[in-house]
């Protein structure tokens, strides 16, 4: 168990890939703290890690990663209850979809927030301790969109750009002090994002939804739909002791 005895938390951990990541993280032996905005999801996420077992290392946290005082307050929370927070999954994200002409100034404020500010927020809430023990994990689920262009979604690409970017800068800060921080870029994937997409172009093209997904599928090198589970797998490398070298990276998944 490379993990026994540290505490990971992965924002946007109730579903898809964070889910994903978290039951990966507790195989590992690490202890989990889910967070997000929905507590009923919260609550049926912690119940299925726990898959019936009687057991404390498991909990979650409800907090809006756009908003800073939200972020701190839970975080805080989260840290009583388990300790430091050794290893951080900035995984919560949103995505929505405009022509660049009718991005108001509301939709651009919510990718940001979310995609970005919640990624800042949430790293500055956990780097002083890390660096205070001289070891700390920091894997920023970003994605392809954060390393090309994709059209009608400007405000999602520039904010996962800056994710990559913020990625980039941090870690040459902490290169030499324990810590590593690193990005991982999932092509498309199963998850609920993915399905809103889907409906979208089905309903906007007036192609079937299988035909929409499989216009997906097709930008995918492999072309299929990534599963939450290969992401996972990347994210446990980066994490993992042995990962110390590794650092200021965005590993593609599913793409190329």
């Amino acid at each position: 168990m490379p993990m026994h005895g540290k505490h990971a938390l992965v924002t946007g951990g109730a579903r898809g890939i964070g889910a994903a990541i978290a039951h990966a993280l507790l195989a590992q032996g690490a202890t989990i703290t889910l967070l997000g905005r929905q507590e009923s999801a919260l609550i049926d996420a912690v119940a299925a890690l726990k898959n019936g077992a009687q057991t404390s290392n498991i909990a979650y946290v409800c907090a809006d990663v756009s908003e800073r005082a939200s972020v701190d307050q839970a975080f805080a929370l989260a840290a009583q209850r388990f300790g430091r927070i050794d290893i951080l999954i900035n995984n919560a994200g949103q995505a929505a979809s405009a022509p660049f002409g009718a991005i108001d100034d509301a939709h651009w404020q919510q990718m940001l927030g979310v995609n970005l500010s919640g990624t800042f927020y949430c790293t500055q809430a956990v780097l002083p301790a890390m660096l205070a023990a001289g070891w700390g994990r920091i894997v920023n689920v970003a994605s392809t969109a954060g390393l090309a262009g994709y059209a009608y979604v400007a405000a999602y690409c520039a904010a996962k750009h800056g994710v990559i970017g913020l990625t980039r800068a941090l870690a040459q800060e902490v290169a030499a002090k324990g810590v590593t921080v690193n990005a991982v870029c999932p092509g498309y994937t199963e998850t609920d994002m993915l399905r809103q997409t889907v409906a979208n172009i089905a309903a906007k093209t007036g192609r079937s939804e299988q035909q929409a997904r499989e216009s997906l599928a097709a930008a995918n090198p492999q072309q299929r739909i990534v599963q939450p589970e290969e992401v996972a797998h990347a994210v446990v490398f980066l994490c993992q002791p042995g990962s110390d070298a590794t650092n200021g990276q965005a590993i593609e998944v599913g793409a190329q």
